[in-house]
């Protein structure tokens, strides 16, 4: 006699129930699969890209992923401005195409592990409360900056890549204290290549202070 290996709450489920689980779990493994399938290699955590505005990028990556995976993410951009900076393999669009300078020249990336903060609506929102003075819009950035996982920024020849949340970083409250949810991983100029493309680690010894 066979065992049937499907569960028997499953098998007594409506047939329309059914359906729509399979929906559910098919979708959520198409996007996970694109996800860990187009990114560049597999040294860095699976990501896309959510949306762009101009020089902001947010960056979505699964919920599970680790602390030390984004650090790892971070760290290849890191790698990327100080090689070239061709962003584009990053699947990130030109942020500066019409600087002679280069394409690449300033970009500020925001990393979340819910891909509801990376909407172009919600991005532009957040690029838009410089000039609004509302109590309710300003509550929007606090809760903004706050789910930011991981951020990097780079600005001519400065940088800067962190992890955690970043809000008093932003608002000019990068103290001591900051160091327990938004651990500062390098702050300097952007200068010679961190190695070839090749290298086992993306991770600079050390990391000298800048203007930022």
């Amino acid at each position: 006699m066979s065992v049937s290996i499907v569960p028997k709450w499953f098998r007594n489920l409506d047939t329309v129930v059914k359906l729509g689980l399979g929906v559910f779990v098919g979708a959520f493994v198409l996007i996970w699969g694109g996800m860990f399938l187009t990114r560049p290699d597999r040294s860095i955590p699976p990501y896309s890209v959510g949306s762009q505005e101009g020089t902001a990028v947010a960056v979505h990556v699964p919920a599970w992923t680790s602390d030390t995976e984004i650090e790892t993410l971070i760290y290849r951009f890191q790698k990327v401005a100080h090689e070239g900076r061709e962003f584009g393999r990053m699947k990130i669009r030109p942020t500066t195409k019409d600087d002679p300078a280069g394409r690449y020249q300033r970009i500020t990336i925001y990393v979340f592990a819910n891909d509801h903060w990376t909407e172009p609506d919600i991005l532009r929102r957040y690029l838009s409360l410089d000039t609004s003075h509302d109590p309710t819009e300003q509550t929007f950035r606090v809760e903004f900056e706050k789910t930011v996982r991981g951020f990097y920024r780079l600005e001519g020849m400065a940088e800067e890549g962190r992890i955690g949340r970043i809000h008093e970083v932003l608002q000019g409250k990068d103290t001591a204290g900051t160091a327990a949810y938004a651990r500062l991983l390098f702050k300097g100029p952007v200068t010679a290549a961190l190695g070839s493309p090749d290298a086992p680690a993306d991770k600079p010894a050390s990391s000298p202070l800048s203007p930022f």
